[in-house]
This record gives C-alpha cells, structure tokens and sequence, in this order.
C-alpha cells in the first residue's frame, strides 16, 4: 500500500480544485520499465482499471495495478517544493538504488 503525507495530499486538492484534472475519480500510480535504474513511477489522475486494487490513505483515494504493487508496497508519496525542484517524490523502501533525479528505481 501507499501512504499520502500531508504536503501530497495538500498538493493533490489543490490540483484537483485548480481543475487540472478531468476526473476526480482517484490517483493512479503505475511502475512501469524505464528510466535510468530500470523502472520508473507513473502518476496520473485516472479511472480505476478493472485490476487495479483501490484504497484510500490521508483521504486521497489511490489505485494501483496489480503488477506495481510488488514494487511499491511501503512507499510513501510525498510532495516537494524545495530548491531542489519542485513535485512528487516516492520514498520507496524497496528501491535499491535510484537514479539523481529520483524518477526511476531499481529493486
């Protein structure tokens, strides 16, 4: 499962009342292969997938496939808005190792 801090969780509602997103339905978070480590987090406002296991953490209702749960159980999705750039970071306790930007991970 995912957990949304409090800086995320601020950060989606003000997306979503912005009008950002066409759906208020969930966030839909997916790994998929790329990036510089070998797989990469995908973010996105979206329907659930008819697969996807949904739940809601911090009032944020988050689904995610089946697949990408092996990876992302126990992650953390935190928001920053620092020096060093601004947006969502996954603190993963999976992750191996990461790559500088912190948008790809190897297990």
């Amino acid at each position: 499962m995912i957990q949304v801090s409090e800086s995320a969780r601020k950060q989606i509602f003000q997306l979503l009342e912005s009008g950002q997103s066409t759906t208020k339905a969930c966030i839909r978070v997916k790994v998929t292969s790329g990036g510089c480590s070998g797989l990469s987090y995908h973010l996105e406002f979206a329907d659930p997938e008819p697969d996807d296991k949904v739940y809601e953490d911090n009032g944020i209702q988050i689904a995610v496939d089946k697949k990408s749960l092996l990876y992302l159980a126990g992650t953390t999705l935190d928001y920053s808005g620092g020096l060093n750039g601004r947006g969502f970071v996954f603190k993963n306790p999976n992750a191996k190792r990461t790559c500088g930007c912190g948008e790809s991970f190897a297990v």
